[in-house]
């Protein structure tokens, strides 16, 4: 399985947008340099009031279909 590493910040307007439909979608750069576009209801468990701020891992299989998301840490 492949794997990448996101230090991700989001604000709760910028969520409440993807909430709401205007963005399905999050495209991030990993530590590594690598573009990553995602489903944004994936982030849904880490969200709280003041948005969504932390280190993720998201592992994806063979044929880069979303398998799991991990928090690692919560900052950067």
């Amino acid at each position: 399985m492949n794997a990448v590493i996101l230090n991700i910040t989001i604000t709760p307007d910028e969520y409440q947008r993807m909430y709401m439909g205007a963005a399905r979608e999050v495209v991030a750069t990993s530590v590594d340099g690598r573009r990553i576009r995602f489903p944004a209801m994936i982030l849904r468990p880490w969200v709280t009031h003041n948005g969504i701020r932390g280190r993720f891992r998201i592992v994806f299989d063979e044929n880069n279909r979303f398998q799991k998301i991990e928090k690692i840490d919560g900052g950067r």
